[in-house]
Order: structure tokens, then C-alpha cells, then sequence
């Protein structure tokens, strides 16, 4: 890209990848603009998991009732941990990484998309023959599970790091053209007062 401008304006999510994988040296650009992102008091109290096994993408893709599916066809996935006994803004701190890897995605040509993790949960109906451990089953009331404590197992995440979100990269397989001016809500931005 020529400018941060160009590249805010052509950044699009995207659900639907390739089969080809990200390459190492798009992985390592990807994590240190992470590593370099501006956090509450220069803590930098945040994690990442990256995750190419399919195996695990495609069980990270169920942690969700609905709109986390897309993660089946990602080659990675970013895992976007923060601590929040240590930092009081680990959602905020791994927001702005979570979404300066985006951009640094977008730059390189791949597409990216933020499956919120936090706050989220999966429903599992009664007596099902559903994967998810019963242990975590049994610690969510009426087979509620939350969707932190599936991708904590999977990814064998400590009980110090909270999930805020996965993030789907990979090569788009298809292109999405930038939103126009006349679809920004302008409308929405205030001067002075609201």
C-alpha cells in the first residue's frame, strides 16, 4: 500500500480463504506489528496463540452457535489473550493489536476477520453426544457453555489469560471491494457536541 489512508480504505473482513497457507514471513510481519501495538501504561500484558492444525481450527470453529464457522476454512488463526488481574485495559490493549494485525494482514494482501470471543457463549442441547467435555459442560448452568472456556481447552489456555477474540487470516478467495464514501455514516460523527 502507498498510505495508511489507501490501506484503511481498501481493508474489508474477510470469511472465505483459500487452501493456501500463510507464509512464515507474513506470520512473523503479522505478530511484531502485534508485539509493537500501544497498550495501557506500555504493559503489554497481551498473548497470542497462532494456530495452522486444521484439526483445531475446525474445533474452533464450533465454540459458537452461529458466526464462527467461517474459522473452518482460515489456514491460521490468531488466538488474542489478555490478563485482566494484572492490566485493567487488557480489552482495550487487545483490541488495538487484535486490529493492528488486521491492517498489517491487509497490507500483505491477506484478508482477516475478528470472531468475538469474549462475553459469547455455545448452546448445547440436553443429552447431546456433543464433544465438548462434560467438565465443561457441568461448570455452565442449563448446557450453556461459555465459548472462552472451549477455546481455552482446545488451545490449553491458563487460567491467568482471558479470551477477547480469534482472528481468521489467510489468502481471500474472493475480492470485496472497499466500501464507497457514500456508505460511511457520516452521520454519526458529532462536532462539539452530540
Amino acid at each position: 500500500m502507498e498510505s495508511f489512508s489507501q490501506l484503511a480504505r481498501q481493508r474489508r473482513s474477510h470469511r472465505k480463504f483459500t487452501s493456501e497457507p500463510v507464509s512464515g514471513e507474513d506470520l512473523k510481519s503479522i505478530l511484531e506489528t502485534a508485539l509493537r501495538a500501544p497498550t495501557g501504561h506500555g504493559s503489554r500484558q497481551w498473548h497470542f496463540v497462532t494456530v495452522t492444525d486444521p484439526d483445531k481450527i475446525a474445533a474452533l470453529s464450533e465454540v459458537r452457535d452461529t458466526r464462527s464457522q467461517f474459522l473452518a476454512e482460515a489456514p491460521l488463526v490468531i488466538a488474542v489473550l489478555g490478563q485482566p488481574e494484572s492490566q485493567r485495559t487488557w480489552i482495550e490493549d487487545g483490541s488495538v493489536a487484535a486490529v493492528t494485525m488486521q491492517y498489517q494482514a491487509q497490507d500483505l494482501g491477506l484478508g482477516s476477520c475478528w470472531c468475538q470471543i469474549r462475553g459469547r457463549f455455545k448452546n448445547i442441547p440436553t443429552g447431546s453426544d456433543s464433544d465438548i467435555p462434560l467438565a465443561v459442560i457441568a461448570s455452565e448452568p442449563a448446557q450453556t457453555v461459555s465459548s472462552e472456556q472451549m477455546v481455552r481447552q482446545i488451545l490449553q489456555i491458563p487460567d491467568s489469560c482471558s479470551v477477547l477474540c480469534l482472528l481468521a487470516i489467510g489468502h481471500p478467495a474472493e475480492p470485496r471491494e472497499p466500501l464507497a464514501e457514500s456508505e460511511l455514516p457520516w452521520d454519526r460523527v458529532h462536532s462539539e457536541k452530540y
